[in-house]
């Protein structure tokens, strides 16, 4: 009896500590589970130090408001073409030329409630026609103008109180902020997808041009064939940037999209409604980041350890950074006194000039801080503004328009370069071995020469295309 006295009093004690101790533990849990203040001890230090962190409710992460108001100025874009076929010099000698249809598609985004709308350069640079389908329309748009340098280009379709998105600025987009993207991937219309802003100011050297501007703003909002020329846009619905590329080794979204800054596409836009291209400020120079390794190159024995600025890689002779002053091997720090960390900084600040402009350039060299000012230049080497110069021909039947790498072709009618062959945005650059620069130069020699022509060129597919005829 007194045995099982003893296992019972055992028995209930067992049972009452651990009701006890389930009751501290509980009371813990509830202690730990949704603090207002949460004490963190730092062992850094052998002095304990506490930090108090307040804890902030979870952000509003709904973006049916931003969808509802941007949605419906983006455009589905059809990009219609009648060169969709790879050529070689052996299918143009031997008459394997024939055409064919191809249809490409894209996102563009309204602009201006009359009819201006913004789009990547590289969804339409191959187009015979464009094609803008909005609100269960089809309009046929005419190209107003291109800036490769930025992968932008701006349409025109007749129509009015069209609803024009907001703008917002790419300037004060945050690293880490959410964004929508809204476009037409794989031909599915008004698709929106959101993710943060992962980076500012990438360069992923993809812009296929004398003077490209590469500032991306970097997102994980999924961007797929479709959605170039697309909006993306802040939780407001403003307009922050025009979705561009994707870097992916399937074609597809693999969480790293890129978008051009608002804030370029502004100015970029309204150059080419004002003066039919953008105006392109030229600093006479190039630059690349400044790291330790760059640096070694202008000093092996370099020993400083914060790297501030880019590093002024080449200065051309005569142009307006070897005319203030500037010499190869100086650390730019700040261009127009906003600070300059990366060669994508750099470009950025130059693309939101003028020729003509005078800027300020604070440098370092050999240890010692300076300053220059500078004017800027067009491509020509002057401070004029430059207009777009199209000249119409009766004997070849085409507009002619001067272009980087010689002279393109313009609006085909009934002519000689029809008669030909030429297609449509065929750029001539030699004509008998001699470079050809300017419209006059080809009206001058196919309005007076006679007898064998070698013509030398490319067409919208950037590929390399001879031609070779009689002139009677």
């Amino acid at each position: 009896m007194h045995y099982l006295k003893t296992i019972v009093i055992a028995f209930l004690a067992g049972l009452a500590g651990a009701f006890v101790f389930s009751s501290i533990q509980k009371q813990k849990a509830r202690a730990l589970a949704l603090p207002e203040k949460i004490m963190v001890s730092n062992f850094s230090s052998p002095a304990y130090r506490t930090a108090e962190v307040t804890t902030t409710p979870a952000e509003n992460v709904d973006f049916s408001l931003a969808a509802s108001k941007a949605t419906p100025s983006v455009v589905f874009i059809n990009s219609i073409s009648q060169s969709g076929i790879s050529y070689s010099y052996w299918d143009w000698m031997f008459g394997n030329n024939q055409p064919q249809t191809q249809v490409s598609s894209g996102s563009g985004v309204i602009f201006t409630t009359d009819g201006y709308i913004v789009t990547n350069n590289h969804v339409v640079e191959s187009a015979d026609k464009i094609q803008v389908l909005y609100n269960k329309k089809s309009y046929e748009a005419e190209l107003i103008g291109t800036d490769p340098s930025t992968d932008l280009a701006v349409l025109k379709i007749k129509e009015t109180n069209l609803p024009a998105i907001s703008i917002g600025s790419s300037k004060k987009l945050l690293v880490g902020e959410w964004v929508i993207a809204v476009g037409n991937p794989f031909s599915l219309s008004s698709t929106v997808t959101a993710g943060i802003v992962s980076a500012k100011g990438r360069r992923i050297n993809i812009v296929d041009d004398r003077f490209p501007i590469e500032s991306f703003i970097q997102t994980d909002a999924a961007i797929n064939p479709g959605n170039s020329g697309g909006a993306l846009v802040n939780k407001n619905g403003e307009l922050v940037g025009i979705n561009t590329a994707i870097l992916s080794k399937t074609g597809t979204y693999t969480g790293y999209a890129f978008a051009v800054p608002v804030d370029i596409a502004k100015k970029v836009v309204d150059d080419i409604v004002r003066y039919g291209i953008p105006q392109k400020a030229i600093f006479g120079g190039s630059v690349i980041e400044y790291d330790y390794q760059n640096a070694k190159k202008y000093d092996p024995n370099v020993t400083i350890s914060e790297f501030k600025g880019v590093l002024l890689r080449s200065v051309d002779k005569n142009g307006p950074a070897a005319n203030a002053g500037l010499q190869e091997g100086d650390v730019i720090t700040q261009f127009d006194n906003h600070d300059t960390n990366s060669e994508s900084a750099f470009e950025e600040e130059l693309s939101y000039h003028y020729p003509g402009d005078k800027v300020s350039i604070a440098y370092v060299r050999n240890g010692k801080p300076g300053t220059v000012n500078i004017v800027l230049v067009n491509k020509q080497g002057d401070t004029h503004i430059v207009k777009r110069k199209i000249v119409s021909d009766a004997v070849t039947g085409a507009n002619l328009e001067s272009v980087d790498y010689g002279v393109k072709i313009n609006k085909l009618r009934e002519g000689l370069f029809r008669r030909i062959g030429l297609p449509e945005n065929y750029t001539i650059t030699h004509i008998n071995r001699q470079k050809i620069k300017d419209p006059q130069e080809v009206i001058d020699f196919f309005n007076k020469y006679k007898g064998r022509v070698l013509l030398f060129g490319f067409n919208s597919y950037k590929q390399e295309i001879p031609y070779s005829f009689i002139l009677q």
